[in-house]
């Protein structure tokens, strides 16, 4: 279908209106009222204690959370797209039960299972506490960024096939030699994915954990708690949007270094195809280039006949 060019700019203009009203003046308007009393009073807010412990405890979750998502979320995936057995559309079905689940929800859930009177409460009576604590602090994290590296690893796998592995087996090559150097070079950029999303979402997730934290500043206040304590129980209008910018900040950090070490491996996988692909000159011709002998072709015949 061939658009105007008057319905092209159009379209243009809607979206780039809708992302300025929706995402630039938002965030705009949070570091303007963060440095509207100056770079020191923004660095007095960030570096409070309770500030520093929120840090740290959200760097802590995604820490723990990234590696076993990125473990589990590649099983997962290898066992959706390589497996067969019963119960797989089930399974299907639990990846993407965080995207319908409210994260709210997901934290009673927890509540329900590993609190005070709950399924596996007692083990509080071990003095290993999960509910208000840091561990189930991880637990609700992890439940809501499941999906995210199974769904960007899941596709990639479908597109790649079985073709590559199948060769390498034959070869003679084991399971763990099979994945390292043939499926996990080919998934690298949807795990890249999967990784930047699941860091993005455990910074920024607040329903899961608010409803399994004690909210008290160095033991189970993240980044987020922080902003809605100082916002609603402290009325710090100021210190809440400077918790946000800080939240924000490490955000675009983490998503930079992602991309530096994205651009540095399409560089050094780049810089190896091109050194496999130069071969090494000789001052000969191709071998293809020399015309083959013909012991017994028309060429060589033919003086046989002019001697008859």
């Amino acid at each position: 279908m061939r658009l105007s060019p008057l319905t092209r700019y159009g379209l243009r203009a809607v979206a780039l209106i809708y992302l300025f009203v929706l995402l630039i003046v938002p965030v705009t308007l949070i570091f303007w009222r963060s440095f509207e009393h100056g770079v020191g009073q923004f660095w007095e807010w960030i570096t409070t204690p309770a500030a520093i412990s929120a840090l740290q405890l959200s760097l802590a979750i995604v820490a723990i959370v990234v590696p076993l998502n990125v473990v589990f979320g590649i099983v997962t995936a290898l066992a959706l797209v390589r497996g067969r057995f019963p119960g797989k559309g089930i399974l299907q079905a639990v990846v993407d039960l965080p995207f319908a689940v409210s994260p709210v929800v997901v934290g009673v859930a927890l509540i329900l299972l590993w609190g005070y009177g709950g399924w596996f409460g007692g083990i509080e009576s071990a003095g290993f506490r999960i509910i208000f604590g840091f561990p189930g602090l991880v637990l609700a994290t992890i439940f809501v960024t499941l999906p995210f590296v199974v769904r960007e690893v899941e596709p990639v796998l479908r597109e790649i096939g079985t073709e590559q592995e199948q060769a390498a087996a034959t070869l003679g090559a084991n399971g763990w030699q099979t994945f390292s150097r043939i499926t996990l070079p080919a998934i690298r950029w949807g795990l890249t994915y999967g990784i930047v999303l699941t860091v993005a979402r455990s910074l920024g997730e607040y329903g899961a954990v608010m409803m399994v934290s004690s909210n008290f500043p160095g033991i189970s206040q993240t980044l987020t708690l922080l902003v809605h304590s100082r916002y609603v129980d402290d009325y710090n209008e100021y210190g809440a949007y400077a918790a946000a910018t800080l939240l924000m900040l490490v955000a675009i950090a983490v998503l930079i270094a992602m991309t530096l070490i994205e651009r540095g491996a399409q560089s050094r996988v780049g810089d190896t195809d091109e050194a496999a692909g130069d071969e090494p000159s000789t001052g000969e011709a191709p071998a293809e280039d020399v015309a083959p002998a013909v012991p017994y072709g028309p060429a060589s015949t033919e003086p046989h006949k002019e001697g008859m």
